[in-house]
């Protein structure tokens, strides 16, 4: 089970580097990341919430980078694309995100260990699926599709990959605060905050110096 992110770069993107991915793939989130990487997961992130100001917040600036980090920055909820992949090594079936569950979402997955039966993440024509029978977890990689591959392990071992995933999270949160710092360091505590809400942690050691 890895964190992972849903990367699309915009063309001509240029305010930070960004390391190269092909659209639409699955970035794996940890503390191995290179700088690039890192640059362009946070693209991503900052990306997910740069949609045009509605309503009483606040004109989009003209600064480049200011306008790209606005709806991070202002938005209540603030979301990324992506959540968490599971890859089943014996049978090569792999749980991906789907459409309606980000990463901002993952902690969802204990509440369904905790009491739920039932965790949907998408809708047709890719509905991931996680179901409980008892002490087995049933991933089901397409619920929309007959004979689509499935994961079954036990609660207790989704729970172990569950912790590891969050260690992964932590440590790219690390990675991702000294990147912010260096990067954008008139913006970096409210940057490191909105990140801070979208991956769902508390704040990394020194956050607040």
């Amino acid at each position: 089970m890895q964190p992972v992110l849903e990367i699309n770069i915009p063309e001509g993107f240029d305010l930070w580097p960004v390391a190269g991915v092909e659209p639409f793939a699955f970035l794996p989130l940890n503390g191995e990341l290179s700088p690039a990487e890192v640059g362009t997961a946070m693209m991503s992130i900052i990306g997910c919430n740069d949609i045009d100001p509605d309503g009483d917040r606040p004109p989009r600036p003209t600064d480049p980078l200011e306008s790209f980090l606005h709806g991070l920055l202002t938005f209540d909820d603030v979301v990324a694309a992506g959540g968490l992949r599971v890859v089943d090594d014996s049978t090569g079936a792999v749980f991906l995100p789907g459409c309606c569950d980000g990463l901002e979402d993952w902690r969802d997955w204990h509440v369904f260990l905790d009491g739920g039966s039932l965790l949907g993440f998408g809708h047709e024509p890719v509905s991931p699926l996680a179901e409980r029978f008892g002490d087995t977890v049933r991933l089901t990689v397409n619920a929309e599709q007959n004979g689509s591959p499935v994961i079954e392990l036990p609660v207790t071992e989704l729970r172990r990959l569950l912790a590891n995933a969050e260690r992964d999270l932590a440590d790219f949160l690390v990675l991702a605060t000294d990147w912010v710092r260096q990067h954008m360091p008139e913006h970096s505590e409210p940057v490191i905050a909105a990140l801070v809400r979208v991956l769902c942690l508390p704040a990394s050691p020194g956050e607040n110096g």
